[in-house]
């Protein structure tokens, strides 16, 4: 793998932080990115006022323990699928970036999203491209400055004002936030304080932090240098066909390679690296060095994808850019997991319910030749309708009796109940006995639950 002595350094010569002026070249992969983004930033903005059967489209209520995903309620009885989900997802993680790099940074990340499609244009309509944007920074503080400086700023609040209401939305929903904006601040300190603590979060993430988001504070870019290695396929400098580099000049007597040292790959780079210096942490995989290139080896006739979709492995062995088996067998992995989750979540059902015999209690013989036990039930509505629920034995022999009856269940509550279970002595024939408990609603069976009853052996 080539590597190169001039590095991009990050910091200045005096230690302190390069700013960045990435120049824009609107390519294809630039197109690609910003329908792209359209689209999720319509989704990001949309998502808490959409409703599926009535439930948010997501919702992430840690205070509540309430989350709604796709229309799905889970509870804190769900925490096996949020174990499942957090494996799987780390399992797609890794394999995807096995695979294809970090490509998730560049064109799925919220962080690269807003700087680079929201932000960053909104800094390049009022300042100008990268150059005057230099040009300002380093001038002095004139007319032009200020009011320039002043409507960025003045945007950016309130652009990062509008996320964090909207990512509060996510958080408590939608109703919740309407009540904030329509009722006295008094009523909701904490609403309104987490608005403005978000709102400053934002702003200083995208006017201040930026690309140390990717560089410095994500872990995932540091991550990557473990996953990846020469078969994964990622954003890459074909250093075979560019090299050596050299200006375009009809006096060159050697043959140079495609790689004109033009620069502009390292000029759109919103980390500010040199793709040509071999894989580095800081590359997001944005693709904006190969819509750069591409335009350049546009305009001296020669074949494009200099940087490109390749890895180190098809490079060296001239190979075309294709899907490897290896790939595919990732993402049949990936397709696999996402399934059974999936089929997990749907498989749920409207009421979770568990009952479990009381702990230390023995069997109490009854009149009329029968054996009971005592049993404590615990239900909960995951439904946004009211639910009339009852238990009913599998065996017509059994009796249920309850001592703290069930009732209606409210929409979205739990509710506990406290019963006997009497069979017939001369059922018995083991000190242990498997029950089954039918949970139903008016003539539907929602599910049926296996317990022990204990009792005293008949020969």
């Amino acid at each position: 793998m080539l590597v190169d002595d001039k590095t991009e350094q990050p910091n200045t010569e005096d230690g302190g932080r390069k700013w960045m002026y990435p120049d824009i070249r609107k390519g294809k992969y630039y197109h690609y990115r910003t329908w792209l983004s359209y689209a999720y930033l319509i989704l990001f903005f949309a998502g808490p006022f959409l409703r599926i059967g009535g439930h948010p489209f997501l919702l992430l209520n840690i205070l509540e323990r309430r989350f709604v995903i796709l229309g799905q309620v889970f509870w804190p009885q769900d925490f096996f699928l949020f174990v499942l989900a957090m494996l799987a997802g780390i399992v797609c993680i890794v394999l995807f970036t096995i695979a294809f790099g970090r490509l998730f940074c560049g064109w799925i990340c919220p962080q690269t999203i807003f700087m680079e499609m929201v932000f960053r244009k909104i800094e390049i309509w009022i300042e100008g491209d990268h150059r005057k944007r230099k040009k300002l920074d380093d001038g002095p503080w004139t007319r032009e400055k200020i009011w320039k400086k002043t409507a960025k700023h003045v945007l950016f609040i309130l652009l990062s004002f509008l996320i964090a209401n909207t990512f509060l939305a996510y958080i408590i929903g939608s109703h919740e936030l309407i009540a904030i904006m329509e009722e006295p601040v008094s009523q909701h300190w904490g609403g309104f304080a987490s608005i403005w603590i978000f709102t400053a979060t934002f702003y200083l993430v995208y006017s201040q932090v930026r690309e140390l988001v990717c560089t410095v504070i994500c872990p995932y870019g540091r991550l990557q240098g473990v996953f990846t290695d020469k078969h994964t396929l990622g954003i890459t400098y074909d250093y075979e066909r560019g090299e050596p580099r050299g200006k375009l000049s009809r006096k060159t007597q050697n043959p140079l390679g495609d790689c004109v040292d033009c620069g502009l790959c390292v000029d759109v780079c919103p980390t500010g690296i040199d793709i040509r210096n071999g894989s580095q942490m800081e590359c997001i995989n944005c693709t904006a060095c190969i819509d750069a290139c591409d335009f350049v080896m546009t305009k001296i006739h020669k074949p494009t994808n200099l940087i490109g979709f390749f890895s180190e492995d098809m490079i060296k062995e001239k190979r075309r850019q294709v899907l490897t088996p290896r790939m595919y067998g990732y993402a049949g992995i990936i397709v696999v997991l996402l399934g059974v989750l999936t089929y997990f979540v749907f498989q749920r059902g409207d009421v979770d319910v568990s009952i479990m015999r009381s702990a230390g209690m023995l069997y109490q013989e009854r009149k009329g030749g029968y054996v009971s036990n005592i049993y404590n039930a615990d239900l909960i509505n995951k439904t946004d309708q009211l639910q009339d629920i009852r238990l009913l034995s599998d065996d017509p022999a059994v009796k249920i009796e309850y001592i703290q009856k069930l009732g209606v269940l409210g929409k979205e509550s739990s509710a506990k109940a406290v019963f006997f279970v009497l069979i017939p002595a001369v059922n018995i024939h083991a000190a242990k006995t498997e029950i089954r408990i039918r949970v139903m609603r008016k003539n539907q069976v929602l599910n049926t639950i296996k317990t022990t009853f204990i009792g005293p052996i008949n020969d």
